[in-house]
């Protein structure tokens, strides 16, 4: 989608010649692509977006985002799965669940075993409506793998337009035991709207040469860029790792420790960091070997902003370029690193995890790559200290669990 011109949001509206009889243009038509929370609490208000007694809690409405809560019940089960085309999740379910738990008092989840446990939120999509998921960023900082399951989707973490019924989250805790309990927010959701003539799941993510628009326009206005360097784009824009130390520290990154007591995932500022992590400091050689299933916080070398007319996602690298896997929860909202009057952005926290092999990983090698994604419409609020995000403005960052040191 284009970004031509002076407002970030562009002038370009792909109207629905097929808005809703009864509807609200604002929900049932207009631009297409990624929705805003206003447009977000339209669909709960038109219970599109469902929750037992429709209590759908306001905090869980963020500038570009509805986070998940998890039911009351959870299922052991043996493996991973998606249900097989005309079958639903609950009739897996029964054939693949060794142990069914409540999850009212909270429960914990055991390191490398995978768990199915129902959403609070249930959906009954408008036709041109689809969504997708990503973990929220505090469990991929504790390397929770999070994917979201729904009945006739293809493949995790999506959801196809028009979508009616449950959703489960499919949770596998991989380095610490983590306990949970009815309500817990491990996942978060997006929505797009298309227009009739798109196709079923269309993406809006910017081309690299809109992208270098965005970058000029930002830096005319604001002085300050997607990047507080030189903008690289490859399908995104691209991102490498830092073993540079940024304070007195001297810390780059922390590799996590093994057989850690459980992590209570809805307490905040409450942990001591040596108790669960082995502080990684400056290599003299700038490099730093990644040792196989081991599981790594490090932090991007560029500082980044997402304005508030646009959201973010960050994608794996080309699987050529390394053996390695960077961040389990890629969703940035509007307002990630951004600042009205200029500045220098935020840092990306970087979750990585190597794969087969030992990988060197050294100094400003390339690791991610950001995509940029229009909404239409501005969010109400955007991300930042003022609706209580814990990421803003950071620089090497453990999840909000951690005392501040």
């Amino acid at each position: 989608m284009a970004t031509s011109g002076k407002d970030l949001f562009g002038e370009t509206a792909g109207s629905d010649e097929h808005a809703h009889e009864a509807g609200d243009i604002s929900l049932y038509g207009g631009r297409a692509g990624l929705v805003p929370d206003s447009i977000i609490r339209a669909l709960i208000v038109h219970k599109h977006i469902l929750a037992p007694g429709n209590d759908i809690r306001s905090d869980q409405i963020q500038p570009a985002s509805l986070d998940l809560r998890l039911g009351a019940r959870g299922y052991r089960i043996r493996g991973s799965f998606l249900p097989k085309s005309g079958s639903s999740i609950e009739t897996r379910l029964h054939a693949l669940a060794d142990h069914e738990f409540s999850l009212a008092d909270g429960a914990v989840l055991e390191r490398d075993c995978v768990y199915l446990i129902p959403l609070q939120e249930q959906l009954d999509l408008p036709p041109l409506y689809s969504a997708s998921a990503n973990p929220k960023s505090s469990t991929g900082r504790l390397d929770i793998f999070t994917r979201l399951v729904a009945d006739g989707a293809e493949s995790f973490d999506t959801v196809p337009a028009g979508h009616h019924g449950p959703l489960h989250a499919e949770v596998s805790p991989r380095t610490f035991p983590v306990k949970v309990r009815a309500g817990s927010r491990l996942l978060q959701m997006r929505f797009r709207r298309r227009n009739s003539q798109q196709p079923v799941t269309p993406t809006f993510f910017l081309k690299d040469s809109e992208l270098a628009d965005l970058d000029r326009r930002l830096r005319d206005e604001l002085g300050a860029g997607l990047v507080d360097g030189e903008m690289r784009a490859r399908d995104g824009l691209m991102l490498s790792v830092s073993l540079k130390h940024i304070d007195a520290s001297r810390r780059v990154g922390f590799r996590a420790r093994r057989y850690s007591p459980p992590i209570d995932f809805d307490r905040t500022d409450y942990l001591s960091l040596e108790d669960y992590w082995d502080p990684i400091h400056q290599p003299p050689r700038g490099q730093i070997i990644l040792d196989p299933n081991e599981f790594y916080i490090l932090k991007s070398h560029e500082a980044v902003q997402v304005p508030p007319s646009h959201a973010a996602e960050m994608v794996p690298i080309d699987p050529t370029m390394g053996e390695f896997r960077v961040h389990y929860a890629g969703f940035f909202d509007p307002g990630f690193g951004h600042s009205p009057a200029g500045g220098s952005g935020s840092r990306a926290v970087l979750e990585v995890r190597s794969h087969e092999v030992p990988f060197v990983l050294e100094d400003m090698q390339p690791i991610g790559r950001l995509r940029y994604e229009p909404l239409v419409a501005p969010p109400s609020r955007i991300y930042g200290t003022d609706i209580g995000s814990h990421y803003q403005a950071q620089g090497l960052k453990l999840s909000k669990h951690f005392r501040a040191e």
